[in-house]
Formats: structure tokens, sequence, C-alpha cells
């Protein structure tokens, strides 16, 4: 049987940097898998090569069993992957209800033809997806913020906004890239919440973190990258409990 996810050795350089050397790894269905590593390990960069965003020089992706080589970002989301970003990419001058509807399939403007032909449907379908997107909005606990604009949440809320926004493309594997910097506290723990509710959902996460706290409550499974290659695959206690990739990651001290 083929894995849900699995990246073979993959390599990927820029100028004179190798920063993913034959990394490989799986993703189980239905459960969080965490990537960890100290930084410039390339965890982000076999996000990139996931999601279409950087094209691999070796090496292969797919999904369910299907090659995603070659694929743009948009065909990679079409196929069931979405992400987030570190640094959000949010519209800030949006409220956060058209931020979600942003990210969702079959925009009215893909057919402005049949907006102008057909008005009255469109209203219909944007009034459709305008309850989807509140839905979604409420699921991640943004409900009372729906019509604010982005720039006046707090950062932990655009945290919450930028999970929300994935959740809106309908794809079930969700790549967050370090959904909890920069949180502490109730923000943190309200991100933890919802990407355990997103799994009890079905969904299957892979997350770049870098708090071992984070990962130790969350992951079911943990791949650890040192200067992109993969050096382990295991659970979080295995992990954390090797004195090699302590060193490796703090200095000795985990």
């Amino acid at each position: 049987m083929s894995a849900y996810l699995e990246v073979a050795g993959v390599s990927k350089s820029f100028g004179g940097l190798r920063a993913l050397n034959d990394c490989s790894f799986t993703a189980v269905q239905g459960r969080i898998t965490c990537l960890v590593g100290p930084n410039g390990a390339g965890k982000t960069t076999v996000f990139n090569a996931i999601t279409g965003f950087l094209k691999p020089e070796e090496g292969h992706v797919a999904f369910k069993g299907t090659s995603l080589d070659g694929r743009t970002p948009q065909q990679v989301v079409a196929a069931g992957i979405a992400r987030s970003f570190q640094n959000l990419r949010l519209f800030t001058d949006l409220t956060a209800c058209d931020n979600v509807l942003a990210g969702a399939p079959g925009q009215a403007g893909e057919e402005p033809f049949a907006a102008i032909l057909r008005p009255w449907h469109t209203a219909r379908v944007q009034a459709a997806r305008r309850r989807e997107a509140l839905a979604i909005l409420e699921h991640v606990g943004l409900a009372d913020g729906a019509d604010s604009f982005v720039r006046n949440l707090s950062y932990g809320e655009q945290k919450l906004l930028s999970i929300a926004r994935i959740l809106a493309t309908g794809a079930e594997l969700l790549l967050l890239d370090e959904p909890t910097s920069g949180l502490s506290g109730a923000a943190l723990d309200r991100v933890m919440a919802l990407l355990r509710r997103l799994q009890a959902d079905g969904k299957t996460l892979l997350v770049v973190e870098h708090n071992t706290r984070v990962v130790q409550q969350i992951a079911d499974d943990v791949v650890f990258l040192h200067q992109g290659h993969v050096l382990a695959q295991g659970s979080p206690q295995a992990i954390t409990a090797d004195p090699a990739l302590a060193e490796i990651y703090f200095g000795g001290v985990i």
C-alpha cells in the first residue's frame, strides 16, 4: 500500500547551498506529523517542494499514490493539499470573512460572463460561500471577528485566521508552517486545541514546529531534519529522548 504522503530522496540547492539533501519521509493519514530541527534545517523548503513552489533537482513527492512532480501550487491545492506561511500573508485591509472567502476555490470573478448574465445565481452562490466562511470562522474560534479588519485582530487571532483560510480550500492535508510561533498563554492553547480539533475532523496535519512542549502535546509522529536530511522519524518520546538529536537541536539540553 502506498504512503498517504511520501517525500522520497528530494534534493534542492540554492547556488552552493544544499537546502535539501536526499530528504525522505512519510506522513500517515489522520495523524499529526511535526517537522522539527534547528534553524536552516530545510523544513520550509520541504513545504515548498511538496506544494509546487520549488522544483526539486532530485527525488519525488507523491500524495495518495499519485505523483505531484511538476504540478503548480494551484494544482497541488486541487489535489487536496493546502499550506500556511510563516509570515501569514493575510489581506490586512480586508475583513476576516473576506480573507476566508479569498481562499475558497471557484471565485465569481473566474466566470465574469456568468456574473453578468446570471447575477441572481451569482448572488446566491456568494451568499452560500459567505455562510460557509462564517462557519469556518466559528469553527476556529473567530466568529466574533468575522467582520473585523485583519489589521485590528490580535496576532493570535491572525494565526487562527491563516488556518481558517486554508480550510476554505477543502484540502484534506494541511501543511502548517510554525502555527504557534510568537504565541504564549491562552493564544498558544487556542491554536493547539484547534489543531487537535482539525485532526478529530479527519484532517491530516504536517506541522513545522519549534516549541518542544507543543510537539509533545500534539504530535503523533516527528520527523527530525538537519542540514536538509532526515536524521530520524518516530514518536515524540523517542525523538526528544535521543541525546544525539538533543545535541544538534539544543546543544545537549532538551
